[in-house]
């Protein structure tokens, strides 16, 4: 029996979203909160050159809100420092406390600000400086995630 043609395509459509699903459950989830538009475009595009599915926040209010939303279901939570109505330490110690098993990897261009977020060393895995390659990114983010999955 040969199927109608919208049965087969109906059937194609329903693999395509499962398949699609199924790669967005496998990726690793990352929540990015940065207040800088052009900054965060090139951070995003460089974690999902890396497969990686990424959420944006512009400031660190929002991203604290997506955390709650979201039930704190990321793989790594990476923020700028300073920003705009919730700074990065203050959103760090905020998803350090509701959800502890959460990398956080935390970014900065200011020396004052890195020597801030040295205090938080229990709770932040590293700080990385801008300006930062494309590598150091990736690199830093691939490493944090893969200390992650032997951890677990």
């Amino acid at each position: 029996m040969i199927a109608e043609p919208a049965c087969v395509d109906t059937v194609i459509r329903v693999q395509v979203l499962f398949l699609m699903l199924v790669r967005e459950r496998t990726m690793p989830r990352i929540l990015l909160a940065e207040d800088d538009q052009p900054v965060r475009a090139f951070v995003r595009k460089a974690l999902e050159m890396d497969g990686h599915s990424v959420i944006e926040a512009e400031d660190g209010g929002l991203a604290l809100d997506i955390l709650g939303d979201e039930r704190g279901n990321f793989d790594l939570l990476l923020s700028d420092i300073r920003m705009p109505v919730m700074d990065g330490i203050a959103l760090a110690l905020s998803a350090a406390r509701d959800y502890p098993e959460l990398p956080i990897l935390l970014m900065t261009g200011y020396a004052d600000q890195r020597e801030r977020a040295s205090e938080l060393n229990a709770i932040v895995e590293d700080v990385i400086t801008k300006p930062f390659t494309l590598l150091e990114l990736r690199q830093l983010v691939q490493g944090t995630l893969e200390k992650r999955s032997k951890a677990a």
